[in-house]
């Protein structure tokens, strides 16, 4: 931990008050210019926001992984079948899931082909849409690509929620005459109240710091220039890192500030 996670946090908050130079390793202290800087840059502003709207998918792929988990729960034929389908974008590569999703996206692709084929957009050419470069649709897209690949981890860590839970509990309930939904909500959702938190704080946190599914989709193109894409535009095209220091230690308060509010409202009460 003080080799991989305390030391780089600690030498970023120091680089965020310093000029870096790459060549020679020297730093210079500036105090607070770079935070100054990022404070008025549009680019900035405009990247922090888009990170701020990608937290729409958290509450989406969290409601949907609970009833996906609740629902391949069930010993049914074949659902060991259906946890591994679910599961495999997880461990495919994303750089090979990427391929894949701009392809899907193509003007040509076969989300075009599926919605001229439900009769939602006009056939031929007329109906083709630039899903990954229309600034108006192409953030959305990428959070489809990441639903997509985060749905099924979520579901594993609901299913072994859902799997503590003492069958005694729900068979009191049905003798009790609950129903199906009234045992999902009095007596599923308080009892993996922990797995939620900890799915919700990690798709919160996995959602500001977005990166690699951007880069792979859009490169920051069509208003895609998300938060932490700045910090790696700023450290590894312009080769400012203090700037790209700065621009982190930014996204990590706002990373904290949402942990805060998640246990605030999910944690224990005392």
């Amino acid at each position: 931990m003080g080799i991989f996670t305390f030391w780089p946090v600690g030498y970023n908050a120091y680089l965020a008050f310093n000029d870096y130079s790459i060549a020679d390793g020297a730093a210079t202290w500036n105090n607070f210019e770079h935070f100054k800087y990022i404070y008025k840059e549009e680019l900035f502003h405009n990247a922090l926001k888009n990170s701020l709207i990608f937290l729409l998918i958290v509450p989406v792929i969290q409601i949907c992984a609970l009833l996906l988990a609740k629902l391949v729960n069930n010993k049914l034929p074949g659902m060991t079948f259906f946890r591994a389908a679910f599961y495999i974008p997880v461990i495919t590569a994303i750089s090979i899931a990427g391929v894949v999703w701009v392809n899907v996206y193509k003007y040509d692709g076969i989300l075009t082909w599926f919605l001229q084929t439900l009769h939602l957009i006009p056939q031929g050419s007329e109906g083709q849409v630039d899903w990954l470069g229309n600034p108006a649709i192409a953030l959305f897209g990428v959070m489809l690509f990441t639903f997509w690949r985060g749905i099924g981890w979520f579901m594993v860590l609901y299913l072994a929620g859902l799997q503590a839970i003492p069958k005694e509990v729900e068979e009191a309930a049905i003798l009790d005459g609950a129903n199906a939904f009234q045992r999902f909500w009095k007596i599923t959702v308080p009892m993996v109240k922990p797995t939620i938190l900890l799915c919700s704080l990690m798709s919160t946190i996995a959602a500001m710091k977005i990166l690699q599914e951007v880069v792979v989709l859009t490169k920051g193109q069509a208003d895609t220039y998300t938060a932490l894409f700045y910090v790696y535009d700023q450290a590894f095209r312009n080769y400012n890192f203090g700037r790209a220091a700065a621009a982190g230690l930014v996204v990590t308060f706002f990373c904290m500030i949402l942990a805060a509010i998640q246990f605030r409202f999910f944690g224990e009460k005392k």
